[in-house]
């Protein structure tokens, strides 16, 4: 336990990653993680563990400042409760922030709360490129890349993910930050069934694709990226820009940019985002990747940087 606590940061204002055992660079810790929704602690299991190392974090984390709840995660049970309170009371649903946004998070409903921590400096960039641009956000859960792309004075901003539950958060999420839903789209549907309807509401000078590395039943990234990236060049502006996410640590940053070349040549690479440092990898490989790509006319012979 001296090892975890030598890494586990300090609670802080907003919410982010405590210690991300997953990293592959603590020997023995790869099955924990401890998130931060101010002002809950989140311990995550992904396989079972002793109650006395469990109980030893908890004392730990109650020691840090702010902690007034601790919740267990046993993320390995798939069915049923595997979410249990250690310490204090958990609301049905908190409000967290991020870089000045406001958040709805739920942490004791589903495997996932609600926000992807890993994601901030994917968010950040989206605000930053958002400007008076058409912004199409697909598998767009609770809508994330959505208020970040309004925040940042996007025209109007399309969200797409087949769970209208997230949607639903994604609604809230928007009201949280005081933005006016007259020039936001909540699109409930299969996105393989809608390319149409995507393509009547753009062009789009922005598109985030985000989508599970495998979720049975709706994308399985292996096979569906490829039918994702290959429609790119139909619902973008010129100059548009992707920005291409994937998360399997079995498949690296070669699996996306291959994909790119061979399916959507007119696009470039640009560059790879940064994760945020609290998610630290032994093989950053194996962690997030976040790809900026950008529409070039390759006739005047501009070529990706990516090597």
């Amino acid at each position: 336990m001296a090892e975890i606590e030598k890494h586990l940061h300090g609670a802080l204002g907003d919410a982010r990653r405590l210690f991300h055992g997953r990293s592959g660079l603590f020997p023995g810790w790869e099955n924990w993680v401890v998130d931060w929704f101010p002002p809950v602690a989140v311990i995550r299991l992904y396989q079972p563990e002793e109650t006395a190392s469990v109980k030893a974090l908890a004392d730990q984390l109650s020691a840090l400042p702010g902690v007034e709840a601790i919740v267990l995660q046993e993320r390995y049970i798939e069915r049923g409760a595997n979410h249990r309170i250690l310490k204090g009371n958990v609301p049905e649903s908190i409000q967290v922030s991020e870089n000045g946004l406001r958040f709805e998070v739920r942490l004791l409903d589903n495997q996932n709360s609600g926000l992807f921590l890993d994601m901030r400096e994917g968010r950040t960039w989206v605000r930053q490129q958002a400007a008076h641009k058409q912004v199409l956000n697909l598998f767009a859960y609770t809508c994330g890349f959505s208020v970040a792309a309004m925040a940042g004075g996007a025209d109007s901003v399309v969200n797409l993910d087949m769970s209208s539950g997230a949607l639903s958060t994604g609604r809230t999420n928007h009201r949280l930050n005081g933005h006016s839903l007259d020039h936001v789209r909540f699109m409930s549907h299969d996105l393989f069934r809608s390319w149409g309807k995507l393509k009547k509401l753009g062009p789009y000078d922005l598109i985030i694709i985000d989508p599970p590395s495998y979720q049975k039943g709706s994308f399985v990234a292996s096979k569906d990226y490829q039918r994702v990236i290959s429609r790119l060049d139909s619902l973008t502006t010129d100059d548009a820009q992707v920005l291409v996410c994937h998360n399997a640590p079995q498949q690296d940053t070669a699996f996306l940019t291959q994909l790119m070349a061979e399916h959507c040549p007119r696009f470039v690479f640009e560059k790879r985002l940064n994760n945020p440092e609290d998610f630290p990898e032994l093989d950053p490989e194996k962690g997030l990747k976040a790809l900026v790509y950008t529409k070039r006319d390759l006739s005047r012979g501009e070529q990706s940087t990516w090597s």
